[in-house]
């Protein structure tokens, strides 16, 4: 069963679980799939965490004890969320351990509220890596404009970084100059380069579904040929401006101090589209060095029927590049596109994160110990 997803980590990437629950940890789930499905590491993000807690499988305990000590809503849910991360943490350590810090790892979000707050995405990021107390910890900022400052100064602080909600060529650039400056800093402030890692979280099935709705509207042959390209050229495209920063001088020279480099992770990688082969987003983005994070429906398609034929990246920018200019010439705006989906993923993390509080805030509530 598990030939694809061996051969996908021979080739040098690294297969993350894009979900965690506290029945995934205890029930031994998760350390199953890291000995039998070759896992990691794992992603969460606000979506995720409402799913689970939602359920209410394994967190009754905790929220009656969170309630009889009165605790605010928000206490309560990084109470709950920074306990799950910690726990997987320790699961996936001997990971951690085995690759010298590379995997391993679990990612915890700042609050998304905080999406367009530099000052109080700082201060979330470093009270999570107090809170989660793990050195295999990522904290997970948002790449939009506020972020990027952010990400610079969280670096510089030593703390690990996995930058989400990367959509554009341009705002993927920008996310690889602002972990290079915090490396700069970092390395002016006396820290070991070689203790800080991050990845980049590059989006890609939201990339189809909204270029493929907008060709949909068309209804031409040109459009209907050019659907389902988008998203992988888009990510084939950032791989390429990888290899360029990470080969540059101002990467060398840090290269030197033993920094690492912030690796490309494949995001989003479950296809939303059922014409699509639902292994489209994980067979066609193999290359080494990076990361795909997948739910666990993707990770089982790819065991079974995954096509993993060595790298499907390099050698392809060409082709990639054009992919993209005919979807612009058919008057999609590729720069309308990317922003969209910034904005929509931020506000759909956001509206989980406050699914999650109403929900949370309930629970509270009808635990709380009668008086007396």
């Amino acid at each position: 069963m598990t030939d694809a997803l061996k051969r996908l980590s021979d080739e040098g990437v690294a297969i993350w679980l894009d979900d965690l629950s506290r029945k995934r940890i205890t029930s031994g789930n998760l350390a199953e799939l890291i000995d039998q499905q070759h896992v990691v590491g794992v992603t969460t993000n606000p979506s995720i965490f409402q799913k689970a807690i939602s359920s209410g499988d394994g967190y009754e305990q905790q929220l009656a004890d969170l309630a009889a000590r009165k605790v605010t809503v928000e206490e309560a849910l990084r109470m709950i969320t920074t306990a799950d991360v910690r726990d997987a943490a320790d699961v996936l350590r001997p990971v951690f351990d085995a690759t010298g810090g590379q995997d391993g790892r679990v990612s915890i979000e700042v609050d998304p509220r905080l999406a367009h707050n530099t000052k109080a995405t700082i201060a979330e990021a470093k009270q999570l890596a107090w809170l989660v107390d793990r050195p295999n910890t990522f904290i997970k900022i948002p790449a939009t404009k506020a972020g990027l400052p952010a990400i610079t100064e969280v670096i510089g602080l030593g703390i690990s970084v996995n930058v989400t909600l990367i959509f554009s060529l341009e705002r993927y650039r920008e996310v690889m100059d602002a972990y290079l400056a915090g490396l700069e800093k970092a390395k002016a402030a006396g820290l070991d380069l070689s203790k800080i890692r991050s990845v980049a979280s590059f989006f890609v099935s939201r990339v189809d579904t909204e270029i493929d709705k907008r060709l949909d509207a068309l209804g031409t042959a040109e459009a209907e040929d050019a659907r389902g390209k988008a998203a992988v050229a888009n990510a084939r495209l950032a791989y390429e401006a990888y290899e360029e920063v990470f080969s540059s001088d101002r990467w060398l020279a840090l290269d030197k101090a033993q920094a690492n480099k912030q690796r490309p992770l494949w995001a989003s990688t479950g296809v939303k589209d059922p014409a699509y082969k639902d292994t489209l987003y994980v067979d066609d983005l193999v290359a080494p060095g990076t990361v795909n994070t997948m739910p666990e429906a993707t990770l089982n398609a790819v065991a079974d029927h995954g096509q993993i034929t060595g790298d499907a990246v390099r050698g392809t920018y060409e082709q990639a590049r054009a992919e993209l200019d005919a979807v612009e010439k058919l008057g999609i705006s590729y720069d309308d596109v990317v922003q969209l989906l910034e904005d929509e993923g931020v506000e759909k993390f956001e509206a989980s994160w406050n699914d999650l509080l109403k929900s949370t805030q309930a629970e509270l509530e009808r635990l709380a110990p009668s008086e007396g």
